[in-house]
């Protein structure tokens, strides 16, 4: 079985109410891939997730926000969720997450309204992006470019732009991670 990403490891941020299928979807794909996930978040213990209308399934916290360095990892999920984005977007420590994964050009895969996030760490400015058309305001005011294209690649970041893309979105992350860890192979 072809395993690229083995030896990889992803963070995926996420706070009570995010959209679980945002979240495990692609967890799911990348693990087939031989990464290794580990959730990060600033909740103790267990982060809850949003499915459908109600609250969904608690998940394992691997490690808290506070304790985390973009050094530590090799890629970087955002998955949307009302909830968890509102709660996400006023930590410090995610703003400085996302900015060090942004600066440092390593592969971001941001979805929904999670996309959003990218605007609050100010690293919307000249990217082309796409998300949930109630954060459009959001992005293009921070200096992103719209694309009405349900996925959008720009250079490391892909960005979707909610759940009727989930699957095109996770093909693609998985293809853009992979890009990216044979590039950094061949370096």
């Amino acid at each position: 079985m072809d395993q690229p990403l083995a030896g990889k490891t992803i963070a995926i941020l996420v706070a009570n109410g995010f959209e679980e299928t945002e979240m495990t979807e692609p967890q799911r794909a990348l693990l087939k891939t031989g990464a290794s996930l580990k959730v990060i978040s600033p909740e103790q213990g267990l982060v809850n997730g949003w499915h459908g209308k109600a609250w969904g399934h608690y998940f394992p916290v691997d490690q808290q926000i506070t304790e985390v360095l973009a050094a530590d990892f090799d890629m970087l999920i955002l998955p949307g969720g009302e909830r968890s984005v509102a709660k996400l977007a006023g930590n410090a420590h995610v703003r400085r997450i996302i900015s060090s994964f942004m600066d440092g050009g390593k592969p971001v895969a941001a979805i929904d309204d999670g996309v959003s996030l990218l605007a609050v760490a100010q690293k919307a400015s000249g990217r082309t992006m796409t998300a949930s058309p109630t954060v459009r305001e959001t992005l293009e005011a921070a200096g992103a470019v719209w694309s009405d294209e349900p996925i959008t690649l720009d250079k490391a970041l892909v960005t979707a732009d909610g759940l009727d893309s989930l699957p095109a979105f996770v093909d693609q992350l998985v293809k853009s991670f992979t890009d990216a860890a044979q590039v950094k192979k061949a370096a």
